[in-house]
């Protein structure tokens, strides 16, 4: 019943409005309404000083809105009454007496200051901070969420924490737009209050001395007494209200309320209220100025001045106190902190603790970097990179930053702060430390940030600390994509191409491959560099294969030759490929010498024969790298696998593929170099 009344409570109070636009209402009504209507102002603008943040009170613009009209419909019912009967009530009767004091000009001057004080100075002042609050808060609107991705990214913040956040800066975005819009309303409702005051005063003079056959003296002392008071009932309210919307705008997000943050930051500083006190004491010693009143003033800020700083000396023994209470606290142990402890994360960005500034929510912080080559290498290899966790160690040394996956390090390097990296060869006459860089093994050296300019006059290129850390970043996880590719992963991103594409999905899993199946090819594609965002055209290569064969070396082959075209455009110089072939005996002979074995297909051949093998390739990628081109490897689809193999660890990375897959798209072919084996060298 109670929550059906307060539902009803604003929709009838705005009808109520309406009608007292309209109807006439007593004399008795009307000083109900009015003293209801000073109370409403007078709890808002309380309220606005208790509230923690604004959104707190989010109802406000709303509620201005409401009570702007409220004043609006009194203001109508106490003019009608003013100039019809010469009498809206006891409490602006007693206004207006209070105000004039037994002269006209008085109360009118006093009624003119109430004016200029909530026109001029709160209300114009409220307007122009809840203009600039709202350009302000949706300017940084795309900040705040990128933040809150950035901390989501990072696993800072659960899903569910981020959803409140996000929800929590449109909110904040909705109410200072709704503001900007609410504070007119108060300047409009100074206006109107202006306009229906002379409109008061003179329709009343008119009627008292047309109608009524009055004297001017007369009829100005009464309708000039009602004229006041009338303003007055309505002015203060409205600038009670233009005092809670500025009070709502310039408010921040605190733990406290208004008064308990102000008293506790007037007071923070015992020097300022100490030299406040002297300079009161000093002025009381000035010829002419009031002795006592400077002297009771200055020996009290000097009082609580020195309270302040007895009560800092106790509380910062209460923070050394808990300060050792802490790190002599054992740690707890129940069964979710050990499990949190011993979790391991699949990717960390461990951090000297010099280097802690980097994730700072600036435009070059880490974390939002972090963000954006997530959804980078997701676009280029189509696998969803885990959230990156960062945290600071105190076993790193300074400068120092340590790349994880699944809590082994796989790289390491260095990203002073206040420096740059800067790469090139005329770099002796800058000061800083040569280094080496991480990635592509350039030499460099970290030179101070102010000298980047200087640098860059060289001819060198600059990085910054958080570009060489992230590059890094994203050169370890690339060539460590298929161990960070989980079964959880697959799952996900087959669930995206049923919805796309079901069939494939369907004629795929389970019923001729199971998700760990699957989850092995597409490692082995990312093992040698292969995109997987084209999963709907592989998995209806691996549904073709798959009815015939489970084993993983043919069903990985199988999907390469589905992206034929795909993988070969990457080593494209314009439309020509460049191939290093395997001389055609020798290619025969490791088709004979082909062995299966746990890790795949093997080539058995002496060890002196896989060596010369092995020189003849490093000469032949060594002669083209040396005219600065680049090539590939061709050979035949059964033999691609095992030749892959064989000469990865030797070759500097040489990309091996099938005669198929080279075919497959619409190229030039130009033969740069051939392997030869140990007959073909001999001959």
């Amino acid at each position: 019943m109670n929550r059906n009344l307060t539902k009803l409570a604003v929709p009838v109070g705005v009808v109520g409005i309406i009608l007292l636009l309209v109807v006439p209402i007593p004399a008795v009504m009307l000083d109900l309404l009015i003293i209801v209507n000073i109370m409403l102002a007078l709890v808002t603008l309380l309220t606005t000083m208790f509230v923690k943040k604004p959104l707190d009170f989010s109802v406000f613009p709303s509620l201005l809105l409401v009570a702007t009209l409220f004043r609006l419909g009194l203001n109508v019912a106490s003019t009608r009454l003013v100039l019809g009967d010469g009498y809206a009530g006891q409490v602006i009767e007693a206004f207006g007496h209070v105000a004039v004091g037994g002269s006209i000009i008085i109360g009118a001057v006093i009624f003119l200051i109430l004016v200029v004080i909530q026109f001029v100075v709160v209300t114009k002042g409220a307007e122009r901070v809840a203009e600039v609050g709202a350009r302000f808060t949706l300017d940084a609107m795309p900040g705040k969420q990128m933040a809150i991705d950035a901390d989501l990214n990072a696993g800072q913040i659960t899903d569910a924490q981020a959803k409140d956040r996000r929800a929590e800066v449109s909110a904040e975005a909705d109410f200072y737009g709704a503001m900007d819009g609410a504070s007119k309303f108060v300047k409009g409702d100074a206006i109107a209050g202006i306009i229906i005051i002379i409109i008061n005063l003179v329709g009343g003079i008119a009627i008292g001395m047309l109608q009524k056959g009055m004297e001017i003296t007369d009829a100005l002392n009464t309708y000039a007494l009602l004229t006041i008071g009338d303003g007055l009932v309505t002015q203060i309210p409205a600038l009670l209200m233009a005092v809670a919307t500025g009070m709502i705008v310039t408010r921040s997000n605190a733990e406290a309320d208004m008064g308990s943050t102000a008293s506790t930051q007037l007071s923070q500083s015992r020097y300022a209220l100490t030299i406040a006190g002297s300079a009161a004491i000093l002025m009381a010693l000035i010829p002419g100025m009031p002795i006592f009143p400077f002297l009771i003033v200055g020996v009290a800020l000097i009082v609580i001045g020195q309270r302040i700083k007895s009560g800092e000396t106790t509380k910062q023994a209460a923070a050394d106190a808990s300060l050792a209470a802490e790190k002599t606290a054992p740690r707890s142990d129940t069964p979710e902190d050990l499990i949190e402890q011993m979790r391991v994360h699949a990717l960390e960005i461990m951090l000297a603790p010099d280097l802690v500034d980097m994730v700072s929510g600036a435009s070059d912080d880490l974390l939002a970097r972090v963000r954006g080559l997530r959804r980078k290498i997701a676009l280029d290899l189509g696998v969803v990179v885990p959230p990156v966790r960062t945290r600071d160690s105190v076993e790193l040394p300074a400068s120092t930053y340590s790349i994880r996956i699944a809590g082994v390090e796989y790289g390491r390097g260095l990203a002073p702060s206040g420096k740059v990296l800067a790469l090139g060869e005329a770099l002796d006459g800058l000061p800083g430390v040569v280094t080496v860089e991480p990635v592509f093994g350039l030499a460099g050296k970290w030179v101070p940030s102010e000298m980047r300019h200087s640098a860059e006059m060289t001819g060198a290129t600059v990085i910054d600390p958080v570009s060489v850390l992230i590059t890094h970043l994203s050169s370890i996880i690339s060539l460590n994509a298929a161990r960070l590719l989980t079964r959880e992963d697959v799952r996900v991103l087959t669930d995206g191409v049923k919805q796309v594409n079901p069939s494939a999905v369907d004629d795929l899993i389970p019923g001729l491959l199971s998700l760990a199946e699957v989850q092995r090819v597409l490692q082995g594609l990312l093992m040698e560099g292969i995109p997987i965002n084209d999963l709907p055209r592989i998995y209806e290569a691996l549904s073709l294969r798959a009815k015939t064969s489970n084993d993983p070396e043919g069903l990985i082959e199988a999907a390469r030759q589905a992206l034929g075209p795909a993988l070969t455009v990457q080593y494209l110089d314009g439309n020509l490929l460049r191939v290093i072939m395997i001389e055609p005996t020798l290619e025969q002979s490791m088709l004979e010498g082909m062995r299966p074995s746990e890790q795949g297909t093997q080539i058995m051949m002496d060890a002196a024969k896989i060596e010369t093998v092995l020189s003849s390739v490093r000469t032949s990628v060594a002669a083209v790298e040396a005219s600065g081109l680049s090539a590939v490897l061709v050979c035949a689809p059964a033999l691609r696998p095992a030749v892959r193999r064989l000469v990865s660890t030797q070759s500097g990375g040489l990309p091996v593929l099938s005669y198929q897959e080279v075919t497959s798209a619409n190229v030039t072919i130009e033969t740069v170099g051939v392997v030869r084996g140990a007959e073909s060298l001999s001959a």
